[in-house]
């Protein structure tokens, strides 16, 4: 710089006008995902079985809809209802049908289908039992294998805990009461069971079908036992032969906001059927 000169601002022709416009027009546009208004978050509890399918339903929801943040709680069924009830959920996730008062007070979204699964460690020779066979172990009349065809081992009695839809089905289905329950381990979710069982040789537990066929498919030391002669598949869920079904639901208060309306429409659309039979659910909105 020669005798103390300024320095001389560049030219600002029209066309170096334009381009400034259109960097800073480009600097004030919002993400497209969001340019359609749809933002906030969803709360969703319940069901521990349904818990992991929508996990991955709200990821690619979120991966189409950028503003919108959802977030998957489990608890049990009843934990989802409730929390629904008291407003401090979007969603509740309901693995069981509702009772009257449920009914009444909120909205139901079918998403789909499930069945509870006899499972056993995948070392015991039993591969069926009967329904009364059943109602004898869970309630303690029967204690060993050996009297039901299998080696002389005492039978660890898995059972659910309170609260859980699991437990209610199966309760309901075999006619039993709690009260009527013999139960050596105690659990909540379905992978604490089948932890359970897949450890003990003498064990049988309850769990979803969906989740054994998971499970078996890793490798993990379990069976999943035939009730009165059919077997829990996919096939046999789907097509309703399987004895021992249950509902997979989705629940909302009177009016949900607009992000948890367009995620359930989402969670019912037959784009993400792959991931329900990735989960080896059957999916059946209504």
């Amino acid at each position: 710089m020669r005798g103390g000169g300024r320095i001389r601002a560049p030219a600002t022709g029209p066309w170096t006008r334009v381009v400034l416009l259109v960097l800073l027009l480009s600097g004030c546009t919002e993400p497209a995902a969001e340019s359609n208004g749809l933002s906030g978050r969803v709360e969703i509890t319940g069901s521990s079985t349904i818990a992991p399918l929508l996990s991955e339903i709200a990821r690619r929801f979120e991966e189409e809809h950028a503003g919108v943040r959802v977030a998957v709680h489990t608890g049990g069924s009843s934990r989802g209802i409730n929390d629904v009830m008291r407003g401090t959920a979007d969603i509740g996730m309901a693995s069981r049908m509702l009772t009257g008062e449920e009914n009444e007070r909120l909205r139901v979204f079918r998403l789909g289908l499930d069945g509870i699964a006899l499972i056993t460690n995948r070392e015991n020779p039993v591969e069926a039992l009967t329904t009364d066979l059943v109602v004898h172990i869970f309630t303690g009349a029967v204690d060993n294998w050996s009297a039901v065809g299998g080696h002389d081992r005492s039978i660890t009695v898995v059972n659910k805990a309170d609260g859980r839809a699991t437990l209610t089905v199966f309760l309901g289905h075999f006619g039993l009461e709690r009260v009527d329950m013999a139960g050596d381990l105690i659990i909540g979710e379905n992978q604490h069971g089948i932890r359970a069982v897949a450890a003990d040789r003498g064990a049988i537990g309850y769990v979803s079908v969906g989740a054994a066929m998971v499970e078996m498919n890793r490798g993990t030391a379990i069976r999943i036992l035939a009730i009165d002669g059919v077997v829990a598949r996919l096939e046999t869920v789907r097509a309703g032969d399987y004895p021992l079904l249950r509902e997979l639901n989705l629940v909302t208060g009177a009016e949900p906001t607009e992000a948890t309306q367009a995620f359930l429409r989402f969670a019912r659309s037959q784009g993400v059927h792959d991931l329900f039979e990735a989960f080896g659910y059957v999916p059946g909105a209504d």
